[in-house]
């Protein structure tokens, strides 16, 4: 989509609102902002981009921009990739939305490198953009970031992992996102750091990319690498159901201890099934409520975020162990996402 320049209000609505190549974006609501914004017509926009719009992650963030957005009164624009790393969408999505005179723009970034020239653009026309839940490149590019703290979440479940073994010798497998991915390499390194040990100590490493079809031939190729194997971290709940799925075919479930990183609704009820160990709950809805609000504050009073904001994890799990604080599943089932 061209940008879009000088028209009416109406026409802008109707531009954004209309499919362009890449992304879909729309701003088919109407809010009734009273602080200043960057268009005539008075009202407050904030622009949400996410990296897909079928990941129930980035739905519950969504959910929870239009639910701030609704009470502060102002009109959301929402945009999401075709897939995870379209990076050439995102930059189409950042250039309609600040032609649309958004106030701010929340982002997460499916290029953490190749999104940031677009951004400092954004910027240098005065728009306030954050990222939610993964870091540009370098992570100062952006005024702020609201993200869970995943060497945290990771440290969380390897904590948990060591208690629940006793002293046991642990065979460790990772099962991973993919090479060079923030969050993948954040969550892993917490993990080692929590169970007390280093990359050394793991006896089979595989990437995933937190499928969940992958995550079970990663664990069938680490059973046949090291058939004792009896931990297992997951980068994320869809890999952990396909590694468990694996060890099932081998009458190995209930022998081996797995841990994972999200708290989504389906991984949560996995915990309480007893599939999986525990897991690190995030919290996506309040990274874009905390995004919106901020926004917001900008609007109205020149008032900019900025650095680091952690927007929380929690340990869940039945099987609570010494050492690890943690919260059971109804809990999780009551701040689960998807």
């Amino acid at each position: 989509m061209s940008r879009i320049s000088r028209l009416p209000s109406s026409l802008l609505r109707a531009a954004a609102c209309t499919g362009a190549a890449a992304l879909a974006l729309t701003a088919c609501g109407s809010g009734s902002g009273s602080g200043s914004a960057s268009t005539g017509s008075g009202e407050i926009k904030v622009g949400l981009i996410t990296k897909t719009d079928t990941n129930p992650f980035f739905v519950k963030m969504k959910e929870g921009a239009e639910k701030t957005a609704k009470a502060e009164g102002v009109k959301l624009m929402t945009a999401a990739g075709k897939f995870d790393g379209d990076n050439a969408g995102q930059v189409t999505a950042i250039e309609n939305m600040v032609a649309s005179g958004v106030k701010g723009i929340l982002i997460t970034p499916s290029d953490s490198k190749a999104i940031v020239p677009a951004i400092e653009k954004a910027k240098a026309k005065g728009v306030l953009v954050i990222a939610l839940d993964t870091p540009t490149e370098p992570q100062s590019a952006v005024d702020a970031l609201f993200a869970t703290d995943n060497l945290k979440a990771g440290e969380l479940i390897g904590e948990y992992a060591k208690a629940a073994m006793k002293g046991k010798t642990a065979k460790i497998a990772a099962l991973d996102l993919a090479p060079g991915v923030s969050v993948g390499v954040q969550r892993h390194n917490g993990f080692l750091k929590g169970f007390g040990v280093t990359d050394k100590d793991v006896a089979c490493a595989q990437d995933t990319g937190g499928d969940q079809s992958k995550g079970q031939t990663a664990m069938e190729n680490c059973l046949q690498k090291e058939p004792g194997i009896n931990v297992v971290y997951t980068i994320n709940e869809p890999a952990a159901l396909g590694a468990y799925t694996a060890l099932k075919a081998k009458g190995r479930e209930k022998d081996v201890l797995i841990v994972s990183v999200d708290g989504g609704c389906t991984g949560t009820r996995a915990v309480k099934d007893g599939k999986i160990a525990a897991t690190s709950q995030q919290y996506p809805l309040k990274m874009a409520a905390e995004g919106v609000k901020a926004v917001v504050t900008y609007a109205k009073d020149g008032k900019k975020a900025s650095g680091y904001t952690d927007t929380g994890v929690t340990l869940i799990t039945d099987k609570a162990q010494d050492g690890a604080a943690s919260k059971d599943t109804a809990y999780g089932l009551e701040n689960c996402w998807g």
